[in-house]
């Protein structure tokens, strides 16, 4: 059969090959006599010649050819057109839904029993059902299957497939997000009517579907009284958790409880825009986007809040790996607790407190709470708000329709700093609503009662309303954010300096570098005479004693920096050439101009620069920008994350504080192989960005004389397994001389991924702040006992930013000629973080140069 076809298909007839007839019977005539073609011959030309005919047949191909070139193109255009809008779009939805006529039991937690598999089958029914009688949504359903089954009475939570026309996908989403009610009929006569409501499903990354064979990561915990149940991304921290993989945790407390889940360490891929690893936490145990708690991916330090609670006794954790990157993972653990019986109260004190539940932990999701707040009926309430933090993600800043506080019609959200509000009667109302999603550490408050005609007795009132203590009236600080505080005020001489916009300043304030008064004439007083000059220690002396060739002032300072270099007798204040002599050029080193004869002065000043020169959460900073500073190191140790900061020096050596390698009773610090070092490091959840290098330590050398008890000598070095490579971002420190003077008031920059403020969490994003060398002396007054020759201050006396907790190890960066940095310091110590009259304390480096370049030979 299929060769005859083929020979016909040809279009030539067998026996036409032989040369004489042409056959036109059917098989059936076989045997008849054969019927020719006939040819006639040609008498007359035009007999023979049929015109008209053959110009019909003409006209008829030509119509039908056009009438089938038509119907071609149309078909074509309808092909390409029409049909490209038909395009089948395949979606996945997960939802959930309740079932009010039926009791959870224990049962129905496993997947596998006949319970759960009888009721899932009659939720998948109701499911079918519901999508015929909605019409655009039944010829397009495809298959659904339910995941999981909690309390209340009972909820299902499952996924729905469908292949759905490119044009409608709107229409599907919408009729889906439509909360409908279906009821089955009962089967027989004594079973009663099976009740569906709030059915709900929202459109999802068809990665989160929860298929019968993705049981090789897939875990399911239930909490039991208040013990910690833990658990990890498998492999945790021995080996990476699974690549190109999805995992699930569904996490279950008993009926009436809460989970409070917390992420103890937490190390995944960095969070690409494009491909990432992906951890979230769902207030549920179907992965819908509206009850989404967290989306977490990249790296945390320990420090990091990592604690959300649940609204009800389920929480659904997910990890989708989209990337080859090898990451330990996390360690996580869950405990149950009882579900709150109400959100808020009545407070009936003169003053008090109050918070979101379980603050500085999340708060839960989907809860309302409200404070009645009254006091005695001759006084007005203040509400003052400590701490305030209720962001969204995808909320416009300023629009309050997520989370938010409600106080007097008015709605508070976002992130906000201390702030006040106030009644016009004894009584107050806050509420707190919090949605299905995402959430936030949000507030701590405290309410007081005042008289409306002396709102702050015994206090000072600010021109905001706040109070203030009395004794912080023109103390030279603004307590008070209009300054309110520090005007009109009457100095007192004996401790205080009267600036001449009439404010009033501590005495030791004065000719410090620094403009304290804001006009700055508590600097204008600072000149020695005229035809005089002034020495470091504060000596006047006649001009012509300066750069004599003498050490008239006493401590050299008069020959370290002149116009004209020459050789003078060293000092400690004189740089030394490596032929011994001495010139009176202050810092010389590394400035670009040949100042000592054998041009060692210029020598090993491949250092200090960097590719970035744009210049602008250290407490008060601002996030640094990639190859700020190329020098900053960031020390992990094993199983912290970030713990201590460092500066690199040259190819194989850094600089860090000694106190970070001091050894705990359940960890060993100064153990070089516990540590990790990354540099040209920016996010600490992008460890593995381009441009970062991972490097191991060989040795860490404490100087021998630290002291754990003052950190006098709080210095370390650290000597990598293999050098590293120059880069844009990864670029070594200059070292500064001995003789090297970082004068008071000098601007500095310390940098570092610490505390962004005190008791607070540890930054992300590399933070920077500019901060003042303050004066020894004033040094010294502050923290009486405490500082050495090694210790330097620099900060601000009014506080405000200042190096914190995370921070150590980490250098301070000061900009010296021709934008060359050099390192002054070494973050060690502080009373606290960026308080007032406690500035922070940093290891002094020049005083080390000789004992570094012992150590390393750079």
């Amino acid at each position: 059969m299929k060769s005859d076809r083929a020979g016909k298909a040809g279009g030539r007839p067998r026996d036409l090959g032989a040369g004489l007839k042409y056959s036109s019977r059917p098989e059936s005539m076989k045997g008849f006599e054969e019927e020719g073609v006939e040819f006639l011959p040609v008498n007359n030309a035009k007999q023979v010649e049929k015109r008209g005919p053959r110009r019909c047949v003409v006209l008829t191909s030509l119509l039908l050819g056009f009438l089938l070139l038509s119907l071609t193109v149309g078909l074509l255009v309808w092909h390409f057109q029409y049909r490209k809008v038909q395009v089948q779009v395949q979606k996945v939805f997960n939802g959930y839904l309740r079932i009010t006529n039926e009791n959870f039991v224990d049962a129905y937690e496993n997947s596998s029993s006949a319970e759960f598999i009888n009721l899932a089958k009659k939720v998948k029914e109701a499911l079918k059902l519901l999508y015929l009688e909605v019409p655009v949504l039944g010829p397009y359903h495809r298959n659904s299957a339910i995941t999981a089954f909690s309390e209340g009475s009972v909820i299902a939570y499952y996924w729905s497939e469908f292949s759905i026309p490119q044009s409608l996908e709107a229409e599907v989403e919408r009729a889906l997000a439509v909360k409908r009610v279906i009821t089955l009929p009962p089967r027989g006569r004594a079973l009663s009517s099976f009740v569906v409501t709030s059915v709900v499903a929202f459109p999802t990354d068809p990665r989160t579907l929860q298929r019968p064979q993705d049981n090789s990561c897939s875990f399911a915990l239930h909490a039991r009284d208040r013990e910690m149940t833990r658990f990890t991304t498998p492999g945790f921290p021995d080996s990476p958790y699974p690549i190109r993989a999805r995992c699930q945790w569904t996490l279950r407390g008993d009926a009436n409880s809460v989970l409070s889940l917390t992420f103890r360490s937490f190390d995944v891929a960095p969070c690409d825009e494009q491909d990432s690893d992906l951890v979230t936490v769902y207030n549920s145990l179907s992965p819908v986007e509206p009850h989404t708690v967290v989306r977490l991916c990249g790296t945390y330090p320990p420090s990091y809040n990592l604690t959300f609670l649940s609204s009800q006794n389920v929480l659904l954790v997910t990890l989708i790996t989209s990337t080859e990157r090898r990451h330990p993972g996390f360690d996580a653990a869950f405990f149950q607790l009882p579900k709150m019986s109400s959100c808020g109260g009545s407070l009936r004190d003169a003053q008090g407190t109050f918070s979101t539940p379980y603050y500085p932990g999340h708060y839960p999701p989907n809860i309302n709470c409200t404070w009645d707040i009254q006091v005695p009926n001759n006084k007005n309430v203040k509400l003052r708000f400590k701490y305030f933090y209720l962001l969204e993600p995808n909320v416009a800043l300023g629009t309050c329709s997520k989370d938010y506080v409600e106080i007097s019609g008015e709605k508070y959200c976002g992130e906000r700093p201390q702030f006040v509000v106030t009644s016009k009667s004894s009584r107050i109302t806050v509420h707190f609503h919090s949605d299905h999603s995402y959430t936030d550490t949000g507030f701590l408050a405290e309410y007081l009662s005042y008289d409306s005609k002396d709102p702050c007795p015994g206090m000072f009132t600010c021109g905001t309303g706040r109070c203030i203590q009395t004794g912080l009236r023109c103390d030279g600080w603004a307590d008070c954010t209009d300054h309110s505080d520090e005007r009109n005020c009457s100095c007192n001489p004996s401790h205080q300096f009267t600036c001449k916009n009439k404010m009033c300043k501590p005495l030791y304030w004065v000719c410090d570098g620094v403009n304290d008064c804001g006009d700055n004439s508590d600097e204008l007083a600072c000149k020695c005479p005229e035809g005089t000059f002034k020495c470091t220690s504060g000596k006047c002396l006649p001009k012509n004693q300066k750069c004599n060739g003498r050490d008239d002032c006493g401590d050299g300072s008069d020959e370290a920096s002149c116009d004209t270099v020459s050789v003078v007798t060293c000092t400690s204040h004189t740089f030394r050439c490596d032929n011994g002599l001495c010139v009176n050029k202050g810092n010389p080193e590394c400035d670009g101009k040949k100042d000592c004869n054998d041009g060692s002065d210029e020598k090993n000043c491949d250092c200090g620069l960097r590719s970035f020169t744009k210049r602008a959460r250290v407490v008060g900073g601002t996030d640094s920008e990639s190859g700020e500073w190329p020098w900053q190191v960031s020390l992990h140790a094993l199983g912290q994350g970030h713990v201590c900061g460092a500066s690199l020096i040259s190819p194989n050596w850094l600089v860090s504080a000694a106190h970070c390698f001091m050894d705990e009773l359940t960890f060993k610090y100064s153990d070089p192989t516990k540590w990790t070092a990354f540099l040209g490091l920016l996010d600490q959840g992008q460890r593995t960005a381009s441009g970062v290098q991972e490097h191991e330590l060989k040795r860490i050398i404490r100087h021998p004389s630290f002291n754990d008890f003052t950190f006098d000598y709080d210095i370390a070095l650290l000597e990598l397994k293999k050098p590293a490579e120059y880069s844009a971002v990864v670029r070594p420190i200059c070292l500064p001389d001995t003789s090297h003077v970082f004068p008071a008031g000098k601007a500095i920059w310390v940098t570092g991924w610490g505390h962004t403020e005190q008791g607070g969490t540890g930054a992300l994003i590399l933070q920077k702040g500019e901060i003042r060398v303050i004066n020894q002396t004033t040094c010294e007054d502050l923290l009486p006992q405490q500082i050495t020759p090694r210790m330097m201050c620099v900060g601000f006396l009014s506080g405000g930013v200042d190096a914190c907790q995370g921070d150590s190890g980490g250098p301070l960066s000061s900009v010296e000629a021709d934008g060359r940095i050099f390192q002054a310091g070494v973050v060690s110590w502080g009373e606290g973080c960026a308080q007032k009259n406690k500035p922070g304390v940093y290891t002094r480096l020049p005083v080390f140069r000789t004992w570094i370049k012992e150590q390393t030979g750079v």
